[in-house]
C-alpha cells in the first residue's frame, strides 16, 4: 500500500518505494516517508490502549521516575550476606528456567557454580545433581533486585556490587565481572575459572568493599554519562567507565591496609579487563528502570533479559509477569575458528543497558564499538536515530556529542514496537552452545518480536478490565 501528497514543492510518499523510484527518475522532487503497518494481529489491542486514559500520564512519569534515579555504590559483599542466598541456591539470567531447558553455557556456568559452593568435587558431577531437583534450586537474577551478564549465575559465596537510590534507599546487585574468554560466565569451568572465582572472592572482593566503605560513595550514573562522551556505551564498551571506577576507588584502596602484592594483583585485574564497569552499568540501570514498575496504564518496558532458550520482557504496567520468546543467535563476529555453529543463542540480563537507553541505543557514542560486533559506522548512528522511534523520552544525563548532544532514547514503548515493528537493538556477547566453551564471538541482536504483541495483548486486557 502506498500514498502520495503533492505538496506546493514536490510530492510526499509512503510505503512501497517503486512509486517514489519512478517520480525520481522523472526529476519530480520527493519527500520519503518510512512507513510501515503494525505488527500482525496487534491492530485493536493498540486501539485499546490508545483510548486508555492513564497511558499518557503513566508514560510520562514512567519516563520521568527512571531517568531521576542516581545509582551510587555503596557496598560490595558476599551473596549469601546481601541476597540471603544460601546453600545450593543459585540465580540466573533472563526469564525463569528449569533445568531441564537449560542452554549449553547456563548448564556449564550452574556446574561450575556448584563445585565453586563445594556442593560436587568435579563440575560434571553438578548435571544429575541439577538434574534431580534435590537440595538446589533456580531462580531468576531479577526477582531479587540483582542482574547478571551472560549466564549470570551467582552462588552464596560470590561477592555483590550494591548501588543505591539516596532518594528512597531501594538497592539493586551485580556478581564482580570476571574479564572474557573462558570464564564462568560464558559456561565454562575448567580449573582456572574456579581459580579465578576463588581469588576474586578471597581478595578482589573484600578489597573492593574496604574501598567502597572507605570512601565517599561512588556515583555510577554520573560516570555513564562522562563515559558515554568518551566512546563507551557501556555495555560491550566500558574502557572509559572501568578507568573512571579505578581512579575514584584506587585511593582508598591503596590505604586500606591490604598487602601490596594483593593491591597490586587488583589494579592489574581490573585495569586489564575493559569489561569491568559493565557490572556496575547493569545494576545502576536496573535501579532506574525499577523505579518505574508498577506504575498502571505504563506501556514502558522495565526488563530485557534472556536466558540462553527464551527472551523475556517485563512493562511498568503489568507487574512481575514476564512476556517470552525464543532467544535468537547474534549476527556479528567471531573468534578464532568459530563461526555460527558454534554460538548459542542471546543470553544475559546485560540487555538491561539498552533497556535504560545505552548499549545499542547508544551506539553512535562508541563508533569503534562496531569493529568489535560488527556493521559499519554509519550503521551505528542509524541506530541510534532509529531507536527514538520505539522511546518516549531522551535522556538528557546520557547526551551523545556526535548527535548535537542529543539525549540517548530511552523508555522503550510497547504500543510504538508492535505500532512500527522496529524492534530494540542490542549489542551482545555470544556463548558457545556446549558447555564449557566459553565466549565465540560479540555481535547484534533483537528480541523475537513475538513477545511484544503479547504485552501489548496484556496491557489492552487490563485497559479493559478497568473500563468495563
Amino acid at each position: 500500500m502506498t500514498s502520495t501528497h503533492t505538496p506546493a514543492d514536490g510530492v510526499v510518499a509512503s510505503g512501497v518505494s517503486i512509486f517514489a523510484d519512478a517520480l525520481d527518475a522523472q526529476a519530480v522532487p520527493v519527500s520519503r516517508v518510512d512507513w510501515r503497518p503494525p505488527m500482525e494481529g496487534t491492530a485493536d489491542d493498540l486501539a485499546t490502549v490508545a483510548t486508555d486514559p492513564l497511558r499518557v500520564d503513566a508514560n510520562r512519569r514512567a519516563a520521568e521516575a527512571m531517568m531521576a534515579v542516581q545509582a551510587m555504590i555503596v557496598d560490595v559483599a558476599p551473596a549469601s550476606e546481601v541476597l540471603g542466598l544460601e546453600k545450593g541456591q543459585f540465580l540466573h539470567a533472563g526469564p525463569p528456567l528449569a533445568w531441564e531447558n537449560a542452554s549449553g553455557p547456563m548448564r556449564g556456568a550452574l556446574m561450575g557454580a556448584a563445585a565453586l559452593e563445594a556442593l560436587v568435587d568435579d563440575p560434571e558431577d553438578a548435571e544429575a545433581l541439577f538434574a534431580s531437583g534435590q537440595s538446589v534450586s533456580l531462580e531468576p537474577c531479577h526477582h531479587r533486585s540483582a542482574v547478571g551478564p551472560m549466564a549470570g549465575v551467582v552462588s552464596p559465596s560470590m561477592w555483590m556490587w550494591v548501588l543505591e537510590d539516596p532518594t528512597d534507599g531501594r538497592r539493586t546487585y551485580c556478581s564482580l565481572n570476571e574479564g572474557l574468554g573462558k570464564v564462568l560466565r560464558y559456561g565454562a569451568y575448567g580449573p582456572e575459572v574456579l581459580e579465578r572465582l576463588r581469588w576474586m572472592s578471597d581478595v578482589l572482593g573484600p578489597l573492593l568493599s574496604k574501598a567502597v566503605r572507605g570512601s565517599e560513595p561512588v556515583n555510577a550514573t554520573s560516570i555513564l554519562g562522562q563515559m558515554l562522551q568518551m566512546g563507551d556505551e557501556a555495555h560491550n564498551r566500558n574502557r572509559a567507565g572501568t578507568l573512571m571506577l579505578m581512579r575514584d576507588l584506587a585511593p582508598a584502596m591503596v590505604n586500606s591496609g591490604a598487602d601490596a602484592a594483593d593491591i597490586a594483583k587488583v589494579f592489574e585485574f581490573m585495569g586489564g579487563n575493559d569489561h569491568f564497569f559493565l557490572n556496575v552499568a547493569m545494576p545502576a540501570c536496573k535501579l532506574a528502570l525499577d523505579a518505574a514498575r508498577g506504575i498502571e496504564g505504563s506501556t514502558m518496558v522495565v526488563a530485557m533479559a534472556r536466558n540462553g532458550t527464551e527472551f523475556g520482557i517485563q512493562t511498568a504496567g503489568t507487574g512481575d509477569e514476564w512476556f517470552t520468546g525464543p532467544a535468537q543467535i547474534a549476527d556479528g563476529l567471531y573468534l578464532g575458528g568459530y563461526g555460527p555453529d558454534d554460538a548459542n543463542p542471546d543470553i544475559g540480563d546485560s540487555a538491561i543497558t539498552e533497556t535504560a537507553g545505552i548499549g545499542g541505543f547508544a551506539m553512535a557514542t562508541a563508533p569503534a564499538i562496531v569493529r568489535f560486533v560488527g556493521g559499519s559506522v554509519p550503521d551505528a548512528l542509524a541506530t541510534t536515530r532509529r531507536m527514538r522511534e520505539i522511546t518516549l523520552a531522551e535522556n538528557d544525563r546520557w547526551p551523545i556529542p556526535v548527535l548535537d548532544f542529543m539525549g540517548t532514547p530511552t523508555g522503550i514503548d510497547v504500543t510504538k514496537v508492535c505500532r512500527t515493528g522496529v524492534l530494540p537493538q542490542i549489542n551482545t556477547g555470544m556463548a558457545g552452545r556446549v558447555a564449557g566453551t566459553g565466549q565465540v564471538g560479540a555481535g547484534l541482536v533483537t528480541p523475537p518480536a513475538e513477545i511484544f504483541p503479547k504485552a501489548l495483548a496484556a496491557l489492552a486486557a487490563r485497559t479493559r478490565a478497568r473500563q468495563s
